[in-house]
């Protein structure tokens, strides 16, 4: 038995003492049970998203504003450090998250001097996070017995040169991984990395775009041939849609691989959409998992999944689209004609989540972004070209739903009331996917997981945590009724 198992804890799992006590817990819990824990880690939770806000600041000249910015995460790291490590090691840390901040004073000031904000400049400020996180959590994970080790992601997550999105060396990575982390993981000592970084062959900092610790726990996971890797996040798994639209939603017990990467692509928020590629390669399960519920069972991702008695097995949304139209009525089935329309977004950089093509037209949809102007006005040497934003796509994953008779009436008759702009459902056997406005997208889906969701499969979905779930609403409101009567 493989006992190698990377855990991943996400920013919330990692916001203060408190959360990262309850980390160390359930860490302790792997380690009780016989396995061998690498954790990778991501920057405490809003960190990233100040770290950034003060980069860009400073890049538009900003002197004061980034340095208040930063001083306010000093004191907040400062704070969690003094409140995990006690004194025989609070002095050595300290001193090094100081000296972390301060070298971050002068990047700032001298980005703030220069007024431009390079990609390169970026990821080595919004790095800071993980960097910082990694350390300290690796402390105090000791201090509490775990005999824990700090390993520097860079040293392992090897990229190349595209920074803010830099893609990972497969090859190197594993090089890397065995050269410092898996004599250490072999020693019984517990390796903790930050997520989300990496660096070129050179030394020179990278970041895998957001939501890349997820990535870095797959790639550590298939570079060192783990047992399983383990998302650690604050819900109880992948569920049949997101609760604050639908309450009742289920938690998907298993899922595989294949629909678990659509769901993430179109939506899901629980998994970064590259998070599957490296398990799939090297066939590792990879279990979703609540760090403020760790005995829930959470959600298993696998090859292949059981059989689903339920056409769906979840609904995702992608908001804060545009829909492009195309049309050029002579041209539009002329030889080379939708290459060179892929060549305007291949040249963008920007990827496309559905097409539809007619006699006249080619309509596209895509994430609203700076760059649909610039898009715009290159399409527009080819044809006539509209845009609309503030679209949604709905995505319903299921198995062999092409081969299911009468599907797709019941989907459309059960948002009747909802005014649909584009449909896909051709290419993929497990997925289902429609256009719609994006003030529309939260009734469509309440309408829809009503409509799939009536009967759930008990094998697939937690029905059982549904059934306690109304009964103790209905409970409560019983008291509540009686003390109303005894009034």
């Amino acid at each position: 038995m493989n006992k190698l198992v990377v855990m991943k804890f996400g920013g919330t799992s990692v916001e203060d003492a408190v959360a990262i006590n309850r980390t160390a817990g359930i860490v302790r819990g792997r380690r009780d049970k016989g396995l061998t824990p690498i954790v990778v880690v991501s920057a405490m939770a809003k960190v990233t998203d100040q770290l950034l806000a003060a980069a860009h600041a400073a890049g538009r000249g900003d002197r004061t504003g980034p340095l208040a910015i930063i001083a306010r995460l000093r004191n907040r790291h400062l704070e969690t450090a003094n409140a995990l490590v006690d004194q025989s090691a609070i002095g050595e840390l300290t001193k090094w998250i100081d000296a972390e901040f301060c070298s971050l004073d002068e990047i700032l000031r001298g980005l703030a001097a220069v007024g431009e904000l390079t990609p390169r400049i970026s990821d080595m400020i919004v790095s800071m996070g993980e960097r910082l996180s990694s350390r300290m959590i690796a402390v105090g994970f000791a201090q509490r017995g775990l005999d824990a080790v700090h390993v520097d992601a860079r040293q392992c997550i090897v990229t190349d040169n595209q920074h803010g999105k830099a893609v990972p060396q497969d090859a190197l990575i594993e090089a890397r991984l065995k050269e410092h982390v898996l004599p250490h993981a072999l020693a019984g000592r517990v390796c903790v990395m930050g997520g989300f970084i990496g660096s070129t062959e050179k030394g020179v900092t990278t970041t895998l775009g957001r939501g890349g610790s997820d990535f870095t726990a797959a790639l550590v996971g298939g570079g060192i041939d783990a047992g399983a890797i383990e998302i650690w996040t604050d819900v109880n798994g992948i569920m049949t849609t997101d609760p604050r639209i639908v309450p009742g939603a289920l938690r998907v017990k298993t899922i595989s691989f294949e629909e678990a990467a659509e769901l993430a692509y179109f939506g899901a928020k629980v998994l970064h959409p590259a998070t599957i590629l490296p398990a799939v390669k090297k066939n590792i399960p990879v279990l979703v998992l609540n760090s403020r519920n760790p005995e829930n069972e959470g959600t298993r991702i696998i090859s292949l999944a059981p059989h689903c008695n339920s056409p769906f097995k979840s609904i995702a949304a992608k908001r804060k689209l545009t829909i492009i139209d195309v049309v050029a009525s002579r041209m539009l089935m002329s030889h080379g004609y939708l290459k060179a329309i892929f060549d305007v977004f291949d040249k963008h950089k920007c990827p496309v989540d559905m097409v539809s093509t007619s006699e006249v037209s080619v309509s596209l949809t895509v994430d609203s972004n700076e760059k649909l102007p610039d898009i715009a006005a290159d399409l527009s040497q080819l044809a006539d070209v509209k845009y609309e934003g503030r679209k949604a796509l709905i995505c319903m994953v299921g198995e062999n739903i092409r081969g299911q008779q009468g599907i797709a009436a019941r989907v459309f008759q059960a948002i009747r009331h909802v005014n649909v702009r584009m449909i896909s459902q051709g290419a993929s056997e497990i997925n289902m996917s429609f256009m719609i406005e994006e003030d529309d997208a939260d009734e469509a889906i309440r309408s829809l997981h009503a409509e799939f969701f009536k009967d759930p499969d008990p094998e697939i979905f937690d029905v059982a945590a549904a059934i306690a779930a109304d009964d103790a609403v209905q409970a409560a409101g019983n008291i509540d009724a009686v003390k109303t009567a005894a009034r």
